[in-house]
């Protein structure tokens, strides 16, 4: 499984229920599309860690790394290489 299945794929699981994946668009906003809030992020957060396992600072919780499916996987790919 690469990245962008993996990520999308929790994502559905665990803060969309009930909706389609296809609902979920890769460039928008996690936050703002109300898809994810806080607590999802401390969530979304431990299942990167554990799953790639990086370590993500807290200076690095931050819209531009966490926001998007595309931000995710670029910045997961940043911190993997």
């Amino acid at each position: 499984m690469d990245i962008r299945e993996s990520i999308r794929g929790f994502v559905v699981d665990n803060f969309m229920l009930g909706k389609s994946p296809e609902d979920l668009s890769d460039s928008g906003s996690l936050l703002d599309l109300g898809i994810i809030d806080s607590t999802g992020i401390l969530e979304l957060v431990q299942y990167i860690e554990e799953t790639f396992e990086i370590t993500i600072d807290d200076a690095e919780l931050v819209p531009e790394n966490l926001d998007s499916v595309d931000n995710l996987i670029g910045f997961i790919q940043k911190k993997s290489a």
